[in-house]
């Protein structure tokens, strides 16, 4: 069971980053139009667009992110729910006698008094501004989990227009009915749960953030870091009808900041030091291999706040030096707070964000002379802990340096890659976060993590027996959308098939006749190709495809590398097409 809720949050934490990527974008728009700079109000409006439409983004981004093949049709169904829910709740929403009393009493029409409608539809937007990105979280969860569910539904003939894909929006239409009735009846009772989960947060203090700091960087180990920042960046406070750390900052709310401060000394200043300090503790003959590796990933943190590949240079290999890194992050924050400094950011703590948000920040300043003294903290911790327990950091030994040498130089093979995670037959899933590679795999044991770690990766983490993370830094995305077109394009399965293999047999005529049956018929089925250990099947309609016969055929693990094209790994090795 604890297997099962460790794979749904990692796969919830991916699926945020979806939404999250377009922050942004958003803030720079925002800035931009300002006017302190610009001074464009269309492009300031597109910005806002962005920010007060957060819900519908996070419905889309999770639906589409926890769907199988990541099918659009769970976003469609997300936004289907999402709007279910939030417009059925706000006819549901009542608006407390003492909330329009002072105008009430100005009215002489009662409630039929025009100024009195537009104070209504007024409150009730502003309560379902708060509502709008839980409201979305759900929406997506349903539309993923629906997708995943009933995709694959046959109804009887008469409804059969309405089977398949097309049943999943249907269905998160009738669940965001739920959903509205529960938001709109039981929003006193739901309001007042956040601004008490707001609260008891906010009124931790120090202890809090501290909390908050130590945990955000303990948990990039896992991905699940994402989850606890949504809750401080999108949930905590209410400025005006706007929740989230992160919204307030850019809405103006002068408290805001808090959840941020405290990751610039950190990203800007801190990271880059502890590079410095690896370098200058590296053996001389290894410093030039791993000299353009640090000052890359330095200038990465310091610019745009990215700090994975700086993390996972030492996560492993020096767990003390890891646990220093957050219990400074925590402190950070804590001393950011009790300046009085409220830094925000579209996208991370980096330099980029700093100057964009500059004027809006609230003592901005104070971060030149707190991040050169945590320069000197981190530099000088980094220093003597490595030299004190000779800590094996890049540099150190001789492997070290090879592979930092080898990822400075890396091409990003794609072919490499996937033969390194077990060939394309092993890899049931290929996603991507920020800084990572997030798969799912048939068998844990065919990943090769040091034929990785040559070819670039920064860390491999292997979190349970079928899920992998690759650490490759800002372009993650980019290598997950090369390897899944690789592994569509069938060239892998041309490599594997180029080496004979004297083992293959062929595949018993009655067992070909339950693949076809199973994968909706001869009709349905376009081609059944035997490929190096496993099959490669094409049909016309994914929705015919019966998945519970197919997982009775003996079969070690079953992938759909498109919505059409499905990798079957068997335990028999086929020698010839069908």
């Amino acid at each position: 069971m604890t297997k099962g809720i460790f794979e749904n949050l990692q796969k919830l934490g991916r699926a945020l980053m979806l939404p999250i990527a377009v922050l942004p974008v958003a803030g720079l728009l925002l800035r931009f139009g300002q006017p302190d700079l610009l001074d464009v109000p269309m492009v300031a409006a597109a910005g806002a667009a962005i920010f007060s439409n957060l819900g519908l983004l996070f419905a889309i981004g999770i639906g589409v992110g926890l769907a199988r093949e990541n099918n659009g049709a769970a976003g469609v169904a997300a936004v289907v729910g999402y709007f279910v829910t939030t417009e059925g709740a706000a006819t549901l929403l009542v608006v407390p006698p003492g909330a329009l009393e002072s105008l009430l009493s100005q009215s002489l029409d009662g409630l039929s008094d025009p100024a009195v409608d537009i104070a209504v539809t007024a409150f009730k937007e502003r309560q379902l501004a708060k509502l709008s990105v839980p409201a979305g979280i759900l929406s997506g969860l349903l539309a993923g989990w629906l997708y995943n569910r009933y995709s694959n539904i046959r109804l009887p003939d008469y409804l059969a227009f309405f089977g398949g894909r097309r049943f999943v929006p249907i269905a998160s239409g009738v669940c965001g009915l739920v959903a509205a009735a529960a938001f709109g009846l039981g929003w006193p009772v739901l309001e007042s749960g956040m601004n008490h989960l707001s609260r008891a947060v906010l009124d931790a203090g120090e202890v809090g953030l501290f909390l908050y700091g130590v945990l955000n960087r303990v948990l990039i180990v896992t991905g699940l870091h994402h989850i606890l920042n949504n809750i401080a960046w999108f949930l905590l406070g209410d400025f005006d009808g706007v929740t989230g750390d992160l919204r307030r900052f850019f809405e103006g709310d002068p408290t805001a900041g808090v959840f941020m401060s405290g990751f610039f000394p950190v990203m800007m200043f801190g990271l880059p030091a502890a590079c410095l300090a690896m370098y200058r503790s590296a053996a001389p003959k290894h410093r030039r291999a791993i000299g353009g590796l640090l000052v890359s990933m330095a200038l990465t943190s310091f610019l745009t706040g990215v700090t994975e590949p700086i993390e996972y240079t030492f996560m492993f290999l020096a767990p003390v030096l890891y646990a220093i890194h957050a219990l400074l992050t925590g402190a950070s924050m804590v001393l950011m707070d009790l300046v009085g400094v409220r830094l925000g950011f579209g996208f991370s703590a980096g330099l980029f964000d700093y100057l964009l948000n500059f004027n809006i920040a609230t003592r901005p300043l104070w971060l030149l002379p707190i991040g050169a003294a945590y320069f000197i903290v981190y530099y000088a911790m980094f220093r003597y802990f490595i030299v004190r327990f000779n800590l094996p950091t890049p540099g150190r030994e001789s492997t070290t340096a090879e592979a930092g040498a080898v990822s400075q130089s890396a091409d990003r093979n794609v072919a490499l890659l996937v033969d390194a995670l077990g060939g394309a037959a092993n890899l049931r899933a290929v996603d991507a976060c920020t800084t990572r590679l997030r798969l799912v795999v048939a068998d844990q044991a065919l990943v090769q993590p040091g034929v990785l770690k040559q070819l670039g990766a920064h860390g491999v983490i292997q979190p349970t027996e079928n899920a992998v993370q690759v650490v490759l830094g800002p372009v993650a995305d980019q290598v997950a959308t090369e390897m899944r077109t690789y592994i569509v394009s069938g060239k892998s399965a041309e490599k594997r098939d180029a080496v004979p293999d004297a083992g293959e047999k062929r595949i018993p005529p009655g067992r070909l006749r339950e693949l076809t049956a199973a994968f909706g018929g001869a009709q349905n089925v376009l081609a059944i190709e035997a490929l190096a250990g496993r099959l490669r099947c094409s049909v016309a309609d994914r929705s015919m495809v019966d998945d519970k016969a197919l997982q009775s055929l003996d079969v070690r693990a079953l992938t759909w590398v498109t919505p059409t094209v499905a990798h079957v790994l068997v335990g028999w090795l086929p020698s010839e097409h069908f």
